[in-house]
């Protein structure tokens, strides 16, 4: 199936302009949320095609709303790629088991990230 529309999770607005003009530009529809909470309602409002997912977080982190998201019958077949800085292998490991499909290290080179979104889609 197609990539057409992206949430994209991450608590700092930097970071959200910057990939929301990547992705825009490429043709993507964009929306975004700064935390859980605000994740879990903008799914509820309009399920995505992909989710990007930032692990350090107010609240629930990554992780954890990675793990309620692929484990909600409604949107376990929603891909999520972890969008963070922790780089070390155990971040990665860890992200995957709680249901992320791939694991993309900031500062986000943009060729790495469309590449995995195509082979999503």
């Amino acid at each position: 199936m197609p990539i057409h529309k992206i949430l994209l999770v991450d608590d700092s607005k930097t970071e959200l302009h910057a990939l929301s003009d990547l992705l825009t530009k490429r043709g993507f529809t964009v929306r975004t949320a700064e935390n859980g909470e605000e994740a879990m309602k903008r799914l509820a409002e309009e399920k995505p095609d992909l989710i990007l997912m930032d692990v350090v977080m107010p609240g629930q982190n990554g992780f954890q709303l990675t793990r309620a998201i692929t484990r909600d019958e409604r949107y376990a077949d929603v891909p999520v790629i972890m969008c963070t800085s922790k780089n070390q292998e155990t971040d990665k490991v860890w992200g995957m088991r709680q249901g992320a499909r791939d694991y993309v290290v900031k500062p986000v080179k943009a060729d790495e990230l469309l590449a995995k979104i195509k082979a999503l889609g």
